[in-house]
């Protein structure tokens, strides 16, 4: 009962927190003025004389994604050449060398996609200026990347008659100045009142108070690692980015050490996805269809989230039969403690199992790892749904309006009624796009998953044998193919053949579905509204909302349920 009254707290305040900033990022994308953060307009202005930008000027679809894709690269191509160089780079007390070829490739895909996929430890691989001005830089502008497409297709749904869809540019400024840049700077500061630390010191040493042996060895000291994190885990967690300071992520004790920090960046994963729906309600000048997007992701993640706790608090069958008690008493929380820490207890970190992996940020604060094999089912299958349940910011949204776009087109079909979304009519061009934003990433997943197995490679970076190697496989896969980041931690990810084929797979799942939606965006904005009639299909109500859970949760476990039973489902059953 404590565990379910924390997750009920945590669902109200992030309601009551996403929707006035929801509505405070529509008056942002707008163009409208802000007291909150007006004091920013002449940093904004004097960006674009120094770049030489007209924000006055907009862009046909492939004009924006022209500029997207020119500047993502770039910003790939600067994360790179700072792992490479970070040797003779400042602010690296620890000495760090240049970071090998294939896992520099990695990461540099990894951060500029919104991926975070991490098969480094940050506090013994990444220097304090690699951290910095590569990995939380990033955090910022892919962040911002995706909620600029997703504006850009929120105006082609709202827009008529016309070719424009926004200035990247402009779309890009807002979404870091006005929006992430305020909010990390917040968060940053409550995380510090916390204990997460925020310095420039090198790793510091103290004396233990029970030296150990290892071997001959007197060890009478440890060197802690310390360094600039709360920056950049401020902004991890509100950009849905993911990957941690420090190799553990939030469950290491420096950068998440209390259950108020826990809560904060747990809050902080899903803010903004969720806002994001009350965005898209007002700039289509129809809330209802906010709240419904809204309601279809609770729905789904609320249901998941309770098959994770119960199953974690469930316990593990095999320890049972040992004569192990997993009853929760005062003595102790109960269930699969395994892998999870005291001060979170299970529900919180079944929370974050599922919050993290339904929106796309891939950060943990218990190892995903030693799940019950129903547990890790959970946040497996929530990522293999398209990350389209809250999602990255920007991106679950768009990824989850597509499904909205192809069940409109199914639902006309089945009743014979016209496919319209919000006034327009859904042709052939729009449903080809959309198709192939839903259709790549369970592509994507499910070849190189198979590549993975059927190569002495990929067999040797899973550390398990059997259903749950397999599992191990699928999740890093999963997770790479739909830009969370979030790893089982049980993939070996020292050999170049997961560095290469999760870069390509990062790069795929999220380039290949940003072109199809911003064509999309551009179909639609040059198409007259259809004024609404007894032929149209409302998008708002509590049955179209049931519609398009079944419409989501139909395709993924069309594509994933094969896989899913020889891993999961199968490890499971043999308890």
């Amino acid at each position: 009962m404590n565990g379910w009254l924390q997750i009920t707290f945590y669902l109200l305040a992030l309601l009551l927190l996403a929707w006035p900033l929801g509505l405070f990022m529509a008056r942002v994308y707008q163009g409208e003025r802000v007291w909150l953060v007006r004091w920013l307009r002449p940093l904004e202005n004097g960006f674009y004389r120094l770049a030489g930008v007209n924000p006055e000027a907009e862009m046909g679809w492939r004009a924006y994604a022209a500029a997207l894709l020119v500047f993502n690269g770039l910003g790939l191509l600067v994360v790179y050449l700072l792992q490479r160089l970070q040797g003779w780079l400042p602010l690296n007390p620890q000495g760090f060398t240049a970071v090998p070829t294939p896992l520099a490739f990695n990461t540099a895909v990894s951060f500029a996609s919104n991926t975070n996929w991490q098969f480094y430890g940050g506090e013994t691989t990444m220097s304090y200026f690699t951290q910095m001005v590569g990995l939380t830089v990033q955090n910022f502008l892919s962040a911002a990347t995706g909620m600029a497409v997703l504006v850009a297709l929120i105006r082609g749904l709202a827009r008529q008659r016309v070719s424009a869809i926004g200035n990247f540019w402009v779309d890009l400024t807002h979404s870091v100045l006005y929006i992430l840049l305020p909010l990390a700077l917040l968060l940053a500061l409550l995380l510090v009142s916390q204990g997460v630390v925020q310095t420039f010191l090198p790793p510091q040493t103290a004396v233990l108070l029970d030296p150990i042996f290892e071997g001959d060895e007197h060890i009478t000291t440890q060197h802690i690692a310390v360094g600039p994190a709360a920056s950049q885990i401020a902004i991890k967690q509100l950009g849905t980015n993911g990957g941690g300071f420090f190799n553990v992520n939030s469950a290491h004790p420096f950068e998440n050490p209390t259950p108020l920090s826990n809560f904060l960046e747990l809050l902080a994963i899903l803010l903004i996805p969720a806002a994001l729906c009350a965005t898209f309600g007002e700039m289509v000048g129809d809330r209802r269809q906010g709240v419904a997007l809204l309601a279809v992701m609770l729905i789904v993640f609320v249901g998941f989230l309770g098959t994770a706790v119960w199953a974690e608090q469930s316990g593990n069958p095999r320890l049972a039969a040992l004569g192990i008690d997993q009853t929760a008493s005062a003595s102790q929380p109960g269930g699969n403690m395994e892998g999870k820490e005291t001060r979170f207890g299970i529900a919180n970190s079944a929370l974050w199992a599922t919050a993290t992996t339904a929106a796309s940020n891939g950060s943990v604060n218990s190892m995903h790892d030693s799940y019950t094999p129903l547990g890790g089912l959970a946040p497996l299958l929530l990522m293999q749904l398209g990350e389209v349940i809250f999602g990255g910011v920007g991106s679950g949204l768009y990824g989850l309006l597509a499904f909205a776009i192809v069940a409109v087109f199914v639902a006309g079909l089945m009743v014979g009624r016209t496919p319209e979304y919000l006034g327009k009519k859904i042709e052939t061009f729009e449903m080809k796009m959309a198709t192939l934003v839903i259709l790549i990433p369970p592509l994507v997943v499910l070849l190189l998953t198979a590549v993975a197995v059927s190569l002495t490679a990929g067999q040797s970076g899973a550390t398990n044998p059997g259903p749950h190697g397999f599992s191990q496989i699928l999740y890093a896969f999963s997770s790479m193919g739909n830009n969370n980041g979030s790893a089982f931690a049980g993939i070996n990810g020292s050999h170049p053949f997961y560095a290469y084929s999760g870069g390509l797979a990062m790069l795929l799942a999220r380039y290949w579905l940003i072109l199809p939606i911003l064509a999309i965006a551009g179909s639609l904005a040059a198409k007259q509204k259809i004024p609404t009639g007894a032929g149209t299909l409302p998008t708002h109500t509590p049955l179209f909302v049931v519609w398009l859970i079944v419409i989501i949760i139909v395709v993924g476990a069309l594509s994933f349920l094969p896989a899913l039973a020889l891993g999961p489902i199968v490890e499971q059953l043999s308890l």
